[in-house]
């Protein structure tokens, strides 16, 4: 969770290099509720820090519970007039969204690798994701038919008519603040929906410099601003949401465990989930596969956003004839990523986003060695202020528990499958293999 002591001293903000952090409307002091069409709060103020040195970057008051009632009262009514509004001129609201976001592209790109620790090109890109879901929301703003369908009475037809749900809460994960957001709230705008919107607790700079520029679009074409309701907090306010029988439908992206009590919470009130929880994926590379490019794939899907991705590369399944020449050549691009500042020209691999992160990848290792994996590059912390940590490389059984597990950090497991005569046994048993260490 963020830091709820030491005052800060507001250095890194007032760094020379981070005056972008104004541009965004930002201060060293933030209200971190944006409810009933204005900024307040009057939860804990949180410190955000930069997980490459763990300086403080500002203050955040959060949303307290009297804050969410508030914002999610205004949030329902103002349904009442987003939903009456024709589909297409939804889609024009969203596409000047997208317009204000471009033209902030690269200060929030900035934004999401001094909060998150993703190198620059990666923030950015997030950034982009959610502009082009906007482009993509608009065409389908103009393509939410219904069917028409024949009656068997004569000179009747029956016609089809989608409805809005009214409110949908999207809860998101700090790897992708903003990426994860556009999937959702795009889409359920366009189709008439508000969106209430509880950021990452550890990022909500970028929660409020997002909703800054999305609450600035509404008040310019004279609409509620309560048709998009943000609120940086904590558990409380995500259970809030879970249990809200006035937000029909809940998005949540974070954890299995959380997102199983989400699912239990909205599901009894007969509610409606999307959930994008944890992963444990897996590259199988084959004896005719072009190593190069499937080491390059490979160092990419592995080490990409430092592994605190649910799509990262956990599991390496190689096969025999190839297994050591791909090794080789893998532990070698290794050692040529550039570990640093995520927002220096040329760094690959950033900070973890937390100290916590930083811990449990140092005690996923001793597991990994405690249960015999050997590790052949990396497994260590890097001595710094931020949370800097080696990627690692790591031959072990399919059969070890801690492959079974969702180690979030640049931990790639390596095994080899053998071939037999037998082409369908040979199947059998790499599925054998990616199975046992999935289950």
């Amino acid at each position: 969770p963020p830091s709820r002591t030491n005052p800060p001293t507001m250095a890194s903000f007032a760094r020379q290099e981070h005056q972008f952090l104004a541009e965004l409307g930002l201060a060293p002091r933030n209200p971190g509720s944006f409810a009933c069409g204005a900024w307040g709060g009057s939860g804990p103020v949180v410190t955000t820090t930069n997980p490459s040195n763990n300086e403080v970057i500002a203050e955040v008051v959060e949303a307290s519970m009297d804050d969410y009632e508030k914002g999610m009262s205004a949030c329902f009514d103002a349904a009442k007039t987003w939903m009456a509004i024709p589909a297409p001129k939804r889609g024009e609201i969203v596409r000047q969204i997208g317009d204000a976001l471009r033209a902030k592209l690269h200060h929030l790109g900035r934004l999401l690798s001094l909060e998150m620790g993703k190198i620059l090109p990666e923030g950015i890109g997030e950034v982009q994701e959610i502009i082009d879901m906007c482009d993509y929301a608009v065409g389908l703003s103009r393509q939410l038919n219904g069917s028409i369908i024949p009656s068997e009475r004569p000179n009747h037809m029956m016609m089809e008519v989608w409805n809005p749900l009214g409110v949908v809460g999207v809860i998101t994960a700090f790897n992708f603040p903003c990426a994860v957001l556009g999937w959702n709230a795009c889409i359920a705008l366009v189709c008439g929906n508000c969106v209430v919107w509880k950021g990452a607790p550890t990022t909500p700079l970028i929660t409020i410099a997002m909703t800054k520029i999305v609450a600035s679009v509404f008040e310019k074409n004279n609409l509620p601003s309560a048709i998009f309701t943000a609120f940086c907090g904590g558990a409380e306010i995500g259970q809030a949401i879970a249990l809200d029988t006035r937000i029909p439908l809940v998005s949540f992206t974070g954890s299995t465990k959380v997102g199983q009590m989400v699912q239990q919470q909205v599901s009894a009130r007969f509610g409606k989930c999307l959930l994008e929880l944890s992963g444990n994926n897996a590259i199988i590379v084959m004896d005719d596969a072009d190593i190069p490019l499937a080491v390059r794939s490979v160092l990419f899907a592995a080490v990409g956003t430092a592994g605190q991705r649910c799509t990262t590369c956990r599991r390496l399944l190689l096969h025999e004839s190839i297994y050591q020449t791909f090794l080789d050549q893998l532990v070698e691009v290794y050692k040529q990523v550039r570990i640093g500042d995520p927002m220096e020209k040329g760094t690959l691999l950033g900070p973890l986003h937390t100290t916590a992160s930083k811990e449990s990848f140092l005690k996923g290792i001793q597991n990994i060695r405690s249960q015999g994996g050997k590790i052949l590059l990396g497994g260590s912390a890097i001595e710094s202020e931020g949370n800097f940590v080696q990627p690692t490389i790591v031959e072990i059984s399919p059969a070890a528990p801690v492959v079974r597990e969702e180690l979030f950090g640049p931990v790639l497991y390596a095994m080899k499958f053998q071939v037999v005569n037998n082409p369908d046994l040979c199947v059998i048993h790499l599925l054998y293999m990616a199975l046992i260490s999935l289950s």
